[in-house]
């Protein structure tokens, strides 16, 4: 049977099919559709699936099943894994019991994220093995497989995905599905707690098992090596979509070269296959490395391969080393002349103007904005630290009030360090969803310094960048959390972000930033978006 999905969906549908007892993830731009597929699933009487505070939190709740002997996914953006990067590397350590896979969705380009971090490196980091597919029918099938190796070799297993992949939609034949582990707890709990004496042996046992795992990588189908009549004094290694863009230049290339095309090796799982790469440089003079995302195999292969071997691909500039690849590209790293176009036959287009994201018309962040605006003005020695998340934009004209944008939950502590280094008037600014990601351990140290800052929590009742998920708990009870942190209760100030009150509300905000002291203000008022949607559910 064939389904027409998201490669991101393909890869729910490997969770289901596999037996998958619970799915956890936090939302972030281009990996929340596997979750959202599953949570429709659940709704419908499927395996548990929901949203969590953040992806630290969503990979301990895997692990929990785990160690329950069921088998559990976790989904996150590539900037999401550095969140869950503690109990991801502690947990090769662990004797994971039921499958535990992590599915994470890289951005090469940087579409909608901060970076564009390459989340090989964490699986290298963690000795973990590492799936990439390079089209919807394999980001099923390794789902799929992700869940035996994690079993197999007692440890979890990353697929990483791209945005490309993610967000394109292809015909997927699917399987049988196969029903769910049964409840049965780990016996030797001592391999899942990492006391000092505990963790030396389970880092000795997963030092022991990489032989197993190197074996099992280099002989995976997805690995090929293909030598058979082909030009063997030149190399070259694709990985991911990187195959996929070599492969739509090889009827160009065949006839470039005469008909002789180079040796070539497709990497579809990690860690590197060595002694297929080996086999292939043997007789060659130069090696071209076509990965998408950063150059992790390019690097390492200038420690496996002899000095004589010339080693070309982002490292030196053969290959386009920020954004994404396309055939396009790829074929001017395999030295093909450029397609022509309708530029090259003399058409001139005039530049495009620029169309920069911008906040929605009515949007409550743009009234918050403009009161934050009005309540520094002409006060001196100011800052404003601001998030992730679409109040980002407020950075942008005509706004323009964020100073600062670095990753989830730094507003927070950005502002205390602003404030500790002597600034006078700090302003930090989150949103509802992010302050429960990571804002509110922020919080906590500001109330235990008593630092003189002012925290502006934009909340709109939703996680509106990502789709309009609910947030985790309801606004109402924003509160009563923070006046349990030790905030106190006389600045705690609630407003509602509405263009009438601006005025009003500029001067309530203004004696909160210059009070000497720990403020916190809430600018109420729903999103438009998911208003709009709500009403259109009922």
């Amino acid at each position: 049977m064939e389904h027409i999905v998201l490669g991101d969906e393909a890869v729910a549908l490997g969770a289901l099919h596999a037996g998958v007892s619970a799915s956890y993830g936090y939302p972030g731009t281009p990996s929340t559709e596997i979750m959202e597929y599953l949570l429709d699933v659940y709704a419908q009487g499927g395996p548990i699936a929901r949203w969590c505070t953040n992806e630290k939190t969503a990979l301990e709740a895997a692990l929990g099943v785990s160690f329950a002997g069921r088998r559990s996914l976790v989904t996150m953006k590539h900037v999401g894994l550095n969140v869950a990067s503690d109990p991801f590397i502690n947990g090769s350590l662990l004797g994971i019991k039921g499958g535990l896979v992590l599915a994470v969705a890289d951005d090469p380009g940087m579409h909608s994220s901060q970076n564009e971090q390459d989340s090989r490196f964490y699986a290298d980091f963690a000795l973990a093995p590492c799936m990439e597919p390079r089209n919807q029918q394999e980001a099923y099938e390794m789902t799929r497989e992700a869940f035996e190796v994690s079993e197999r070799f007692q440890i979890p297993v990353l697929l990483r995905l791209t945005t490309r992949l993610s967000h394109a939609r292809a015909g997927v034949s699917v399987g049988s599905a196969q029903g769910q582990n049964p409840l049965s707890k780990a016996a030797d709990t001592t391999q899942w707690m990492l006391l000092p004496g505990f963790a030396r042996r389970n880092y000795a046992a997963l030092i022991e098992k990489q032989g197993d795992i190197l074996a099992w990588s280099t002989a995976h189908p997805q690995n090929t090596l293909e030598l058979e009549g082909r030009d063997r004094s030149w190399g070259i290694i694709t990985a991911g979509l990187g195959g996929n863009y070599y492969e739509e230049n090889l009827e160009d290339l065949v006839c470039f070269r005469q008909g002789k095309l180079p040796a070539r090796l497709h990497i579809g799982v990690y860690p590197l296959p060595i002694a297929s790469i080996r086999k292939l440089c043997e007789e060659a003079q130069q090696v071209l490395v076509i990965e998408e995302g950063q150059p992790f195999i390019e690097a390492k292969l200038r420690g496996l391969l002899p000095g004589s071997c010339s080693i070309s691909g982002k490292l030196d500039g053969r290959v386009h080393r920020t954004g994404e690849l396309d055939p396009d590209r790829v074929r001017i790293s395999l030295g093909l002349p450029p397609h022509p176009s309708v530029l090259s036959g003399g058409l001139t287009i005039p530049p495009l103007p620029n169309r920069p994201p911008q906040l929605c018309q009515g949007c409550p962040h743009g009234d918050s904005y403009e009161t934050i605006k009005r309540a520094l003005g002409g006060l001196e020695n100011t800052v404003v630290t601001a998030d992730i998340g679409c109040y980002s934009l407020g950075a942008m004209p005509p706004y323009e009030v964020p100073e600062s944008i670095v990753c989830m939950g730094a507003s927070v502590g950005m502002a205390k360090g602003a404030a500790d280094a002597g600034i006078r008037h700090v302003v930090g600014v989150i949103g509802d969803s992010t302050f429960l990601h990571s804002g509110i351990t922020g919080l906590i140290d500001a109330v235990a310094a008593h630092t003189s800052m002012t925290l502006v929590i934009l909340d709109n009742a939703i996680v509106a960048m990502t789709g309009c998920q609910e947030t985790m708990i309801p606004s109402t009870k924003l509160r009563d959390l923070i006046r349990g942190l030790g905030v106190p209760e006389e600045h705690l100030i609630e407003l509602e972000a509405k263009k009438p009150l601006i005025s009003e509300n500029a001067q309530r905000l203004r004696d909160e930033i210059i009070y000497p002291g720990l403020s916190v203000v809430i600018f109420r008022r729903e999103c438009l978006e998911a208003a709009r949607r709500r009403k259109k559910k009922r």
